[in-house]
């Protein structure tokens, strides 16, 4: 495994980070610990879940996968061998968590210690803000419309409330995710102005259908040291190829959930052939070569992969050994020029 320490903290994370969306939903509590297990097995340090999850949301299902998890981090010696992200989510389409889902103080230590009972635990490592409270694009939506609803909230109280948690000891850094240019230099000037915990990440999508994140945000990457957490680096499984040719497998999620249909554009489905053609003519896993894309990039930090199976879990993990040559980039970014975005 490799690691790689976020710019302004010493949390020191696996170049793979384990994504957990799928537990308590696609995955029994047994079948999480195992996939715990094979990750920690297997040098992954780092794990990613949420308040909402499991995906898709349900109210039966809320908050199963941090109660999950946070059975396996009871055992003695597990809790110091993760470093722990979360996240809490913003208002819009998920009432049942909470009556009242604006990111003011009240909601912001609400979700904290709830997140806290479920996983067992007496602090998060990465307390990361799912969603901005204002309307934005994402999530797959295009063309912004500037919205005046959820604005009684500003990002200083958010902040505020957030840095507070950071101060009493219960969260050590904080992030964002699903976030613009605009919020995440405005997140680093608010803290700045009035003395507040700096955000240090942003959990966006990013993979060979969507390269978005290169447009705005991997300059702020760079520039200000808050570097990206890759979701969604296989586009919910669709880079593998295995959805092509209106392909359904028994149980895969797609299959499972029509809901799951960003990845499914004309164009998306074009590229996505045109990119596992190129893995199979190069002698490779057309998954592990996608993920391996993701894993080169420098303004990555941590590439979040999930799965369903131990299997798929190992072939995922083995993508950090896979190393494209300059031949394979090359024609990575011509297809990416003909299929520009195509599943922003």
């Amino acid at each position: 495994m490799q690691y790689h320490t976020l710019p302004h903290t010493d949390l020191n994370v696996s170049k793979i980070c384990l994504g957990t969306m799928t537990f308590g939903q696609q995955n029994t509590e047994a079948d999480a610990h195992a996939q715990l297990d094979l990750a920690v097995d297997r040098g992954i340090n780092f794990i990613d879940t949420a308040e909402m999850y499991a995906i898709p949301p349900t109210p039966e299902t809320q908050g199963l996968t941090e109660k999950y998890i946070g059975s396996w981090l009871k055992q003695p010696g597990c809790r110091e061998k993760l470093i722990v992200a979360t996240k809490i989510a913003g208002p819009r389409g998920v009432p049942y968590i909470r009556n009242n889902m604006s990111l003011d103080r009240r909601n912001v230590r609400q979700a904290l210690e709830d997140s806290l009972r479920r996983l067992e635990t007496d602090y998060i490592d990465l307390y990361q803000v799912h969603w901005p409270q204002r309307q934005v694009n994402n999530f797959g939506s295009l063309n912004y419309k500037h919205q005046a609803d959820n604005q009684d909230v500003s990002l200083l109280e958010t902040l505020d409330a957030l840095s507070e948690l950071v101060r009493e000891g219960k969260i050590r850094h904080i992030g964002v995710s699903n976030e613009t240019p605009w919020g995440v230099m405005s997140y680093l000037r608010i803290a700045e102005k009035h003395d507040l915990s700096r955000i240090v990440s942003i959990q966006n999508p990013y993979n060979l259908l969507n390269r978005s994140f290169e447009v705005g945000l991997s300059e702020i990457s760079f520039q200000e040291g808050v570097e990206l957490l890759a979701y969604s680096p296989l586009a919910f499984g669709v880079l593998s190829g295995k959805y092509l040719h209106n392909n359904k497998p028994d149980g895969a999620r797609c299959t499972r959930w029509g809901r799951f249909s960003r990845y499914f554009t004309e164009n998306g489905l074009l590229a996505t052939e045109a990119y596992v053609n190129l893995a199979r003519d190069h002698g490779l896993d057309p998954a592990q070569m996608a993920l391996a894309f993701v894993n080169s990039r420098p303004f990555v930090a941590s590439n979040i992969i999930g799965a369903t199976t131990l299997e798929q879990l190992e072939a995922n993990i083995n993508s950090i050994d896979v190393t494209l040559d300059d031949e394979v980039l090359k024609e990575i970014d011509n297809i990416a020029t003909q299929f520009s975005n195509p599943c922003p």
